[in-house]
């Protein structure tokens, strides 16, 4: 059975990850409903200390201080509890690491099946580390073609350029 508690707004802290993501529209639906019917769904938040810290329930917490509420009802999390519990975005931003990471597998391979394999393996193997390579054009115009200081300032001398 779920323990709700009256929890002090004033000392529940809001991670600021999670103040990125207020839809304020929300937040004013939520209020209104409030108005209407009340609180119906408790906020999770978990011990630190003398506060409280956020895990899910934002846009409610939001909309109780919109209404001028000095106590929101809250759950007090266990840590298994703190676990298993992702925020709407979380869930997301894993979502799209994994389609990015998908595309990213379909992309290799698509560029690795016109060349030859011996040639395409070691190209793709190191751009999927996230190695660069110059391209050979870049590496030969980045070698002088004197040996020494001495050379390049002789060969400066000849041209009338200023040393």
């Amino acid at each position: 059975m779920v323990d709700c508690q009256s929890l002090p707004i004033a000392k529940i802290y809001v991670p600021i990850k999670r103040r990125g993501a207020l839809n304020l529209d929300l937040v004013r639906e939520i209020a209104e409903n409030m108005l209407e019917i009340g609180q119906q769904e408790p906020i999770l938040v978990r011990r630190d200390g003398e506060r409280f810290v956020l895990i899910d329930g934002f846009h409610r917490l939001e909309a109780c201080k919109a209404l001028g509420e000095e106590k929101i009802l809250g759950v007090l999390a266990s840590p298994q509890d703190r676990q298993r519990a992702l925020s709407p975005y979380e869930s997301e931003i894993d979502i799209l690491r994994q389609k990015t990471a998908r595309l990213r597998r379909l992309r290799l391979t698509k560029e690795t099946s016109g060349m030859p394999s011996s040639a395409a393996s070691a190209p793709a193997e190191k751009q999927a580390m996230g190695i660069r390579e110059k391209s050979p054009r870049v590496r030969e115009s980045s070698r002088s073609k004197f040996a020494t200081l001495a050379e390049w300032l002789a060969e400066r001398k000849k041209d009338g350029s200023p040393t």
